[in-house]
């Protein structure tokens, strides 16, 4: 039987561990920081530890880190990372660096179970939710890698990756707490953003959690007759219970969302949608992401023609409507929203 994974281990549970080992409290606070503040990979680390204090935890505690990183690079600078999990399980994540911000996008499930029709995640099962530790892990992995290729820190984290953040709910915000926690990473609340494809519930749990960080919906059709055709979820999860809940976490939180809105062309990117978009963005306090579509093997929805995408911005903003165009990055390599499906892993 496996040992217990230490990072499983709340603080005070540490300490209680090591109160049982005949171990100080100090030391439990040492082990502590080395896994999280310090980032630690292993317990031979742990350098201002015992060789035999170091060898004790070993027989009684497994570390559960990543294993080993492939990094393809593409032609404009984005980086993915297919990162090998303990169990021989893969993920994927990227970092996208700008002039002045690298942003890592992170995955918060091996796999995906909600199939949206248009992403290339979708098409992978649902095989399980990545620990707290593993998603804190990326984050780390990413940092390290912008520090090296752009001399700067991450200034920004998307869940955004593989899986679907809110059906893995307590591991994502636990990772959220040691990434933002000076005990962690010390990252700012602001600089992070949550993206859900419409969890009703998580949603309002989320506002309840009285943090700062950002939320963004992948919404891409404003009409439940379309975003039924593309999206599962919306048969459960509703726009009007969507709009419940983002009002909730606007009440609650005082923080816009975010609209992400991929144009499909002939699909939602007529003057019509724009319209149904209006409406919604009405009755919710919202930015628009425009999201160019990366073209995905064996989905028949297509990218939008350039003059209807132009000609539908132009309508939200004669309307009053916050919206931007999101230019997506690291497409040759399958790195872009919607692409990442474990190519690297083949």
């Amino acid at each position: 039987m496996a040992n217990q994974d230490i990072r499983k281990l709340s603080k005070e549970e540490l300490t209680a561990a090591f109160a049982e080992m005949g171990e100080p409290k100090f030391r439990a606070a040492q082990v502590y920081e080395w896994l999280w503040q310090k980032s630690a990979r292993s317990f031979e680390e742990m350098t201002n530890l015992s060789k035999p204090l170091r060898e004790k935890l070993k027989e009684q505690f497994s570390f559960y880190g990543l294993s080993d990183t492939i990094i393809q690079q593409s032609k404009d600078g984005t980086l993915k990372f297919g990162i090998h999990l303990h169990d021989g399980r893969m993920v994927e994540g990227v970092m996208i660096p700008d002039d002045e911000r690298n942003t890592a996008c992170v995955s918060s499930q091996v796999g995906c179970s909600l199939s949206c029709t248009f992403c290339a995640t979708g098409f992978l099962k649902r095989e399980r939710n990545l620990d707290y530790g593993e998603i804190y892990d990326q984050v780390v992995l990413i940092n390290q890698k912008a520090l090296e290729t752009t001399g700067r820190p991450l200034s920004n984290i998307v869940s955004m990756g593989m899986g679907e953040p809110l059906l893995n709910y307590d591991n994502v915000m636990q990772s959220i707490r040691l990434i933002t926690s000076p005990q962690g990473l010390g990252m700012a609340q602001k600089r992070i953003t949550v993206s859900t494809s419409g969890i009703s519930r998580g949603i309002m749990r989320l506002a309840d959690e009285n943090m700062n960080f950002n939320l963004a919906l992948s919404l891409h059709a404003a009409t439940d007759e379309k975003r039924d055709q593309i999206m599962d979820i919306n048969k459960s999860n509703n726009l009007e219970s969507l709009v419940e809940a983002l009002n909730y976490f606007h009440e609650k939180t005082g923080s816009k969302v975010t609209f992400e809105y991929i144009l499909f062309d002939r699909f939602n990117d007529s003057i019509e949608d724009a319209n149904h978009l209006i409406a919604l963005c009405a009755r919710v306090p919202a930015f628009v992401n425009i999201i160019e579509y990366n073209n995905v093997e064996g989905v028949t929805l297509k990218k939008a023609k350039s003059d209807r995408r132009d000609a539908f911005v132009a309508h939200l903003r004669n309307n009053d409507i916050n919206a931007a165009i999101r230019r997506s990055r690291g497409k040759d390599i399958d790195a872009a929203c919607g692409q990442l499906a474990n190519k690297l892993e083949k």
